[in-house]
């Protein structure tokens, strides 16, 4: 989607949005440190860069606000909004971009799984330094191999607990919160119970999860998305929102994302418990699915969410 694109889809119809003051100003020549937003009763409403992958980082805050996102998740790595290798020109860029026209960025996203990655000390120090204090880690898969034994399973759970021991000790130095992502198929915390045995005694002001409810879908069916919610919620930082059905292709059975409503995740279940534990962390709203009208359909996505949001913590404002 092109800014072009975007502005002549969404035109007087766009969702007004009201403006908020810009983040604080430079200090010292150095980055836009940010206001210290004041405590919300809603989760923020926000939109997983992703989805607006060809719109430049100068025009992602005014493209976001008319679309009607409340603040951007915003991607820091390979093919994201910030190239991971040159984070000390681009990151605080785009940072002020959104919020420039009212927005925020309470968090980032990125393929970050261990402290030995060359981009890493530069992304959390600039992020946090930005006052965006959440970021999403990357996926650690299995790696199941054809001599597969019984203690590969606790061995790759050790590997990986070493790995975000190093990213939570610098995490800590520069206030970054590290979050464990829950993904589908053979991969380290597909169902929460093993990421569980991995961070489960480490401190959840420094590591917690980044939960997507439709993963969880795929891994537990009826009933295990619910518990893995719950056994994740004391450590919640913030939510995936994006919904599938499955589909089969050639003999076997695969998920399709699709928009929000119109696929097998129990929505009024998920967002009841959500608010129940009055979690106000951001919901990240990723489209996965390729529509033809992708303004149009961002903009029914988050109006589902919105009323999805208004059912559960009731008709109040989100700030």
């Amino acid at each position: 989607m092109t800014r072009r694109a975007a502005i002549a889809a969404l035109g007087a119809a766009a969702l007004a949005r009201e403006a908020r003051p810009q983040a604080a100003a430079e200090k010292d020549g150095g980055p836009k440190a940010g206001a210290v937003l004041p405590p919300r009763v809603t989760p923020m409403i926000c939109g997983y860069s992703g989805n607006m992958a060809k719109i430049p980082y100068p025009e992602l805050g005014t493209i976001a606000q008319q679309i009607g996102y409340e603040g951007v998740d915003l991607t820091v790595m390979q093919g994201g909004h910030v190239n991971p290798f040159i984070t000390n020109v681009d990151l605080v860029r785009a940072v002020e971009s959104v919020r420039g026209p009212g927005l925020e960025v309470p968090m980032i996203s990125t393929t970050l799984t261990t402290i030995g990655d060359a981009t890493a000390y530069a992304i959390l120090a600039i992020t946090g330094h930005t006052q965006v204090h959440l970021y999403r880690m990357g996926f650690w898969p299995y790696q199941f191999g054809r001599s597969f034994t019984p203690t590969d399973i606790p061995r790759r759970l050790a590997q990986v607990r070493s790995d975000i021991n190093g990213l939570v000790a610098y995490g800590q130095r520069t206030e970054m919160t590290a979050m464990f992502p829950n993904r589908a198929g053979a991969y380290v915390g597909e169902a929460i119970w093993d990421a569980q045995a991995v961070i489960g005694d480490m401190d959840p002001k420094w590591v917690g999860y980044y939960f997507d409810p439709s993963q969880a879908t795929a891994e537990g069916a009826v009933g295990g998305w619910d518990v893995a919610l719950r056994l994740a919620l004391p450590r919640l930082k913030a939510v995936a929102v994006q919904d599938f059905t499955w589909v089969k292709s050639d003999k076997q059975w695969k998920m399709q994302m699709c928009p929000m409503g119109e696929g097998i995740v129990d929505w009024d279940a998920f967002f009841g418990i959500l608010a129940q534990a009055n979690f106000t962390g951001p919901l990240s709203i990723h489209m996965e699915y390729h529509p033809q009208d992708e303004p149009m359909a961002m903009t029914k996505d988050i109006e589902f969410v919105r009323k999805q949001v208004q059912a559960a913590w009731g008709p109040t404002s989100a700030r």
